[in-house]
């Protein structure tokens, strides 16, 4: 019904405001989007720009699941930057600089469960993995939810499409690594 009060509003070629707070609602039938929090604006922009590049860790955090890990800059170069992360035991990097206030270094990475992968096998590299243990799953029908525990205690979402009928796939107290890619994590400094 939801593309069907779309198309209808298109047809007609009229401007529609829709208020909501279903999530889903407002990203299937929005062009754009607005986010609001004690009354005031956070974000304004496409569904895909206030899911894949939130503006702050409320809107992260309103939007969907996200992992956040709290860190600090501990290099920020014009083509990549890595944050060091009490809870992590490997530094987060990213394929790209970031713009920062030279006095505040705290930031958070965020991470959506689906862009983070799922291995019994351990990562190449010095950074953007870590290890853990299967603590709970949530089978959804065309995803798992995995939630795993790392050594420092820090809880890690996975999302996993179930592509396959009934596959290997870890289960309960398996030890794991998880990892993701440079351009994955996404920088929020508020």
């Amino acid at each position: 019904m939801q593309l069907e009060v779309v198309e209808i509003i298109e047809q007609v070629g009229v401007t529609c405001i829709m208020v909501t707070h279903d999530q889903e609602e407002a990203m299937t039938m929005a062009d754009r989007v607005a986010i609001m929090s004690d009354g005031w604006i956070e974000q304004v922009g496409s569904p895909v720009d206030i899911y894949e590049s939130p503006a702050s860790r409320m809107v992260a955090e309103f939007v969907g699941t996200v992992n956040m890990f709290e860190g600090e800059i501990a290099m920020d170069a014009a083509d990549h930057c890595r944050i060091d992360s009490p809870v992590l035991e490997r530094p987060v990097f990213i394929d790209h600089g970031i713009t920062t206030q030279a006095d505040n270094l705290r930031v958070w990475a965020a991470l959506r469960p689906e862009k983070i992968w799922l291995t019994r096998d351990k990562p190449e590299g010095d950074y953007n993995w870590e290890q853990g243990v299967v603590e709970d799953i949530a089978y959804l029908g065309g995803f798992s939810l995995y939630y795993i525990r790392t050594h420092l205690g820090q809880l890690i979402k996975v999302s996993m499409a179930n592509t396959k009928r009934r596959g290997d796939r870890p289960t309960w107290e398996d030890a794991v690594y998880v990892y993701w890619e440079d351009h994955s994590p996404i920088v929020l400094n508020r």
